[in-house]
């Protein structure tokens, strides 16, 4: 898909991947809602970018189901849909969380992707030509002790996505689900989660994918209408890894991760 001219809307483009996601979508003279819950984090990028009538801002809540379809009726002539906002849970077993840390996990990251693709789906089949990216993680397909529920809201996200992609390929709108691995974002700040204390020998583990390099791989798929797009070698290593042997690549994370939970 050629993204010159094209409406396109990004949520969490406040900060992080949808931040850069902006950027880059700017510079391809693509016309960008940035759409994030955080009104202070939206000002920041519109400050940054200086005048561009080809960016608008947009204060949403993606798990408020009203407001998105609000949106979507005001902004009925969107070509790409990327479905990029989500949080994580707080670094704890399972056992150890309350059901309203499970449903906010829930509501923001799936939900709230179902509601944006919900909203937007049937403008985006009148178009000429349209385009969804929903953003679900290395996590969404491989289990990670301490983030199961995140973990879970992003599986679901991936199969929505993949079965989204099979109802719509006699379509014109495209379809890709993207995997992130480890990326420098704020993540955890955003969803208002205590990051855990890490080790500079842990750090190393651990090695990030620059968020505007993870912003220009998930154009690039967009742009060659990739089904899956996968960012970072972590990410790339361990859905090999996870295929072959599935116990042996949850251990490995397990181990890795130990260390990072409350005993």
């Amino acid at each position: 898909m050629e993204l010159k001219n094209k409406n396109v809307i990004v949520t969490g483009a406040g900060s992080g991947i949808g931040r850069e996601l902006v950027l880059a979508l700017l510079k391809k003279d693509a016309k960008v809602i940035a759409a994030d819950l955080r009104r202070e984090s939206l000002d920041i990028l519109k400050k940054e970018v200086g005048e561009n009538k080809n960016l608008i801002t947009q204060s949403l809540d993606i798990s408020d189901k009203a407001a998105v379809e609000k949106l979507a009726e005001e902004r009925n002539e969107i070509d790409v849909l990327i479905n990029n906002a989500g949080i994580i849970q707080p670094f704890k077993k399972v056992n150890d969380l309350e059901y309203v840390e499970i449903e906010k996990v829930m509501s923001v990251n799936f939900f709230g992707t179902l509601f944006m693709t919900k909203a937007f789906l049937p403008n985006l089949l009148k178009r000429p030509e349209a385009y969804i990216a929903n953003v679900s993680s290395m996590g969404g397909f491989l289990p990670v002790p301490g983030q199961s529920i995140y973990g879970a809201s992003k599986a679901a996200v991936k199969l929505f996505t993949e079965g989204l992609y099979a109802e719509l390929l006699d379509t014109n709108v495209g379809v890709s689900v993207v995997f992130p691995g480890a990326t420098a974002t704020n993540i955890t700040k955003n969803s208002e989660v205590q990051a855990p204390k890490v080790s500079d020998e842990q750090m190393k583990k651990f090695k990030a994918l620059p968020a505007d390099e993870a912003a220009r791989l998930i154009i690039e798929g967009i742009e060659n209408n990739k089904p899956q797009i996968f960012l970072g070698s972590d990410c790339k290593s361990m859905n090999v890894f996870y295929r072959l042997s599935p116990l042996r690549a949850i251990k490995l994370i397990s181990n890795q991760m130990k260390s990072l939970l409350p005993k």
